[in-house]
């Protein structure tokens, strides 16, 4: 089967794409509970820490053969973007909003990649593609909009605003991670992206991590982080590498307009968060640049 013809038809990469979505949209929920026992930078610092470890040792058993240094250089560079800055906003975006509105202002990632894969000539889209990335844009801003009203204490203007500044660093890392994809084993290329990750969390959490009682933290809680960690950043991660590869950014990334309907799902039955008229709205909005996207 051609590129072309596997990037038409249903596959095991369609799959392990939707396995994604649904990891990370359980993942907003998580991170809401987790960041509730446990301080937000100490989360972060302890969930990349555990996620890029474990990368590490698999890359260490599975390829003995590592990037040159120029590209790994390159590469710890945009997993501080990816892995660190993204990470920052996204943990303390989300523990300053409702789970819901963070994971379909997260659903704006697609048309932001798609304008920067087109932008940078990785790829082409149709006017039905930027019909639908249009719909999902749209939707996120009733989504930002609805946020400008705190819920039950949360400042949840400012949490979906962090949320979105980490959508911005997403969509650059995603893109300019892209030609790696097509020449690198995606597990070592998972591994060092995820070590660059520290490199701004070392400057930004060690004192909450030494601050935080750890005795004090519920058994639930430890358990939200490693789902988090090792679930979501190390499987959800290796899935979205091999979606980059075989699919391209801009595909890839519209599966993660799959997340809001999973999210909020999960939210209002773990978290008691009902989903408010704006969302409604934003999840059938994003929902029709979806069925524009991939269809």
């Amino acid at each position: 089967m051609s590129e072309t013809e596997a990037k038409k038809n249903f596959t095991l990469t369609d799959v392990l794409l939707l396995l994604m979505a649904t990891i990370w949209a359980i993942n907003f929920s998580v991170v809401k509970f987790g960041t509730r026992s446990i301080e937000p930078l100490a989360f972060t610092g302890l969930r990349v820490g555990l996620a890029a470890a474990l990368l590490i040792v698999i890359a260490l058993f599975r390829s003995p053969k590592w990037p040159k240094w120029r590209d790994t250089l390159i590469l710890l560079g945009l997993g501080a973007l990816g892995n660190g800055l993204y990470q920052l906003f996204f943990i303390e975006g989300v523990s300053r909003t409702r789970a819901g509105n963070a994971a379909l202002i997260v659903a704006a990632a697609p048309a932001f990649i798609a304008i920067a894969s087109r932008m940078r000539g990785i790829e082409r889209a149709s006017v039905k593609i930027v019909t639908g990335l249009t719909l999902s844009f749209v939707g996120v801003g009733f989504v930002v909009l609805g946020s400008a009203k705190s819920a039950h204490g949360e400042t949840t203007l400012l949490g979906s605003l962090l949320v979105f500044c980490g959508v911005l660093c997403w969509t650059a890392y995603t893109v300019l991670l892209q030609p790696f994809t097509k020449r690198m084993d995606h597990i070592v290329l998972s591994a060092v992206a995820m070590t660059g990750g520290l490199i701004p969390l070392i400057f930004t959490t060690p004192f909450s991590i030494i601050r935080s009682n750890w005795s004090a933290v519920p058994a639930s809680a430890w358990m939200a982080l490693i789902y988090s960690s090792l679930v979501s950043m190390v499987i959800g991660y290796l899935f979205w590498y091999h979606g980059l590869r075989t699919r391209g950014p801009t595909r890839t990334a519209a599966y993660s307009n799959l997340q809001p309907m999973i999210a909020l799902a999960v939210a209002w039955i773990f978290l008691a968060e009902i989903p408010t008229p704006w969302q409604i709205v934003g999840v059938v909005t994003i929902m029709a640049g979806v069925l524009l996207t991939r269809l």
